[in-house]
């Protein structure tokens, strides 16, 4: 698998500049990577074949941000408005797209969905299959991938940047970030349970019989459309929503989702209340699900559980009071 900051659009050189030039002084810069790997894609798709940053392109991209909340598209832009800068500073008169108005409290709260409209979610997926008209649709893999982000909690960025040896079955082990694809830059191991292997066995059985050269190599993504292209995050986002407008969940406008992310906010919630549920303590439970989101603090993990307050009291004054005593200063939701 090619590293994924590849970028292969016509303002890659630029994007490349930048990167080598933030690194050079010693930034740490996943999240620019990211937010120009997203832009790449896009400028691709949009078909921009010269160099140059207009005001229609960033308004048509700014329209597919849906999904970002406030301060994470107000980061995209303010990267994109650098990119602009630095273009111009170079000859390319480019659009400096102005920051759009970023809260900085955390008052945005993710969709959780119930155990129900989960089921009902990965059964629709089941039924992809029977609905494949293009080769480019990633119907193949979106079952496995929903089961896999709602069992593990991966980010999406996290699970369709795995590749073939980062899936270990034998030892029932996900490689997490092997290419930067983590939030932080930082590498995991997350366990796979008994179900979910066998779905992705099930997966590997029928997507290995692809037509295509190299689908079982190593370094080869392990999502894949039918073409044996890489599944996007774009990909995702777009068949999800269809999946779960399908089960009567109804979308609730721009920043209200339900998003892919979600799925991960969902397994957060589920998870702790279960573990709660089995009397495990929750000193033990909560840094157990900290460590398999990836978060580096409790407070990041208390963030996602804190949404669910209103149906587990009990459960929210346990974290908080578990919080309070080792960390002294919130962090926000990753």
């Amino acid at each position: 698998m090619a590293d994924p900051f590849n970028y292969k659009g016509v303002l890659a050189p630029y994007m490349k500049a930048i990167i080598r030039m933030k690194e050079a002084c010693g930034q740490t810069i996943i999240s620019t990577k990211w937010a120009y790997k997203e832009f790449d894609e896009f400028t691709m798709q949009y078909g921009l074949t010269e160099p140059v940053i207009t005001k229609e392109l960033t308004d048509a991209w700014a329209a597919t941000r849906l999904n970002d909340c406030s301060r994470t598209f107000h980061g995209k832009c303010s990267r994109i408005a650098q990119l602009a800068k630095y273009m111009n500073e170079h000859g390319i008169n480019s659009y400096i797209m102005p920051l759009p108005k970023c809260d900085n409290d955390r008052a945005f709260v993710p969709y959780i969905f119930t155990e129900k409209q989960m089921q009902d979610i990965l059964s629709e997926a089941d039924l992809l299959l029977r609905r494949s008209h293009r080769k480019d649709d990633p119907i193949i893999s979106i079952p496995c991938l929903l089961r896999l982000l709602y069992s593990t909690g991966l980010r999406i960025t996290e699970a369709v940047s795995l590749r073939n040896k980062d899936v270990d079955l034998k030892r029932n082990i996900l490689r997490v970030g092997t290419w930067g694809s983590t939030k932080n830059g930082e590498e995991r191991l997350v366990p796979v349970c008994g179900s979910l292997k066998d779905n992705l066995l099930k997966y590997l059985h029928y997507r290995n019989m692809l037509p295509i050269k190299g689908i079982n190599y190593a370094e080869h993504a392990f999502f894949v459309k039918l073409n044996g292209d890489a599944v996007s995050s774009a990909n995702a986002y777009r068949w999800f929503k269809k999946v779960y407008t399908r089960c009567g969940i109804a979308y609730r406008g721009e920043h209200f989702g339900p998003r892919v992310h979600d799925l991960r906010h969902t397994m957060a919630a589920h998870s702790l209340v279960k573990m709660i549920g089995e009397e495990m303590d929750i000193y033990a439970a909560l840094p157990l699900l900290a460590a398999c989101l990836g978060h580096k603090t409790l407070t990041a993990t208390e963030g996602y559980v804190r949404l669910t307050c209103s149906e587990y009291p009990d459960l929210l004054r346990q974290c908080s009071s578990l919080n309070n005593f080792i960390y002294g200063k919130e962090d926000g939701i990753e």
